[in-house]
């Protein structure tokens, strides 16, 4: 195990131990626990009862944070013609069509997001062992199959994160920076955990969020009242 530096424990000291902290609190503790040079962003980590092995179980969607994401997302649109041209005047960082597919077939990844026209769809669909590991496969059900390619691109510009469950049941998205103010951090930290509970399966028995953990980056994990999550 890699040893922590003076800072990281310093701010562990902080976290009260065998205590679960109500979600406020604890957005207030990860900023204040953020020990990078940087900006930090804040991420939550939950727990899910959910079996992502069963297709109706799988806990997958998209939401609009309030006030962002305090970054610009890299965004990479597959789209020909007068849709490319909207991506373009939309703000993608990157436009094209077979030469685009070719590019990231040889490993090219470096964005955020990917969208695509349905037409698009039979090639993209090749790139699986590409994108699929990192998450950037286009999709329906996430807004990034669209002939709105405009809408797609400015929507994800404007703060608009994308999360799914993992094999293992655990469930991660971002909130902000550390340097947004508390209550931006708590109506988006609120904003993504109503669309995690929206999405709860009708299938998934006992409790769906088992447990929840806030952290800045490279900052140390600060527990929350997974009870305070659930509707």
């Amino acid at each position: 195990m890699a040893k922590r530096s003076r800072a990281y424990r310093a701010a562990a000291e902080k976290i009260a131990a065998d205590t679960q902290y109500e979600p406020a609190q604890a957005i207030a503790l990860a900023k204040e626990t953020s020990v990078s040079k940087f900006d930090g962003t804040l991420e939550v980590a939950l727990r899910l009862g959910v079996d992502p092995r069963k297709a109706d179980q799988m806990v997958r969607g998209t939401v609009n944070l309030p006030h962002g994401t305090g970054k610009t997302a890299k965004v990479l649109v597959f789209a020909a013609g007068d849709r490319a041209e909207a991506a373009r005047e939309a703000g993608a960082d990157f436009v094209g069509s077979d030469d685009l597919l070719e590019k990231v077939a040889g490993g090219f990844t470096d964005f955020d997001a990917a969208v695509a026209t349905p037409d698009m769809m039979g090639k993209v669909g090749r790139l699986g062992k590409v994108l699929g590991p990192r998450g950037l496969m286009p999709n329906p059900k996430t807004g990034t199959v669209t002939m709105d390619v405009a809408k797609a691109v400015t929507d994800i510009k404007g703060g608009k994160i994308e999360f799914r469950v993992d094999k293992h049941s655990n469930l991660h998205f971002i909130i902000g920076k550390a340097s947004f103010s508390q209550e931006q951090l708590e109506e988006n930290f609120k904003a993504a955990i109503d669309e995690v509970n929206r999405l709860k399966p009708s299938s998934s028995k006992g409790r769906y969020i088992s447990k929840a953990t806030l952290s800045s980056t490279n900052g140390p994990g600060v527990p929350v009242d997974a009870g305070t999550l659930r509707v």
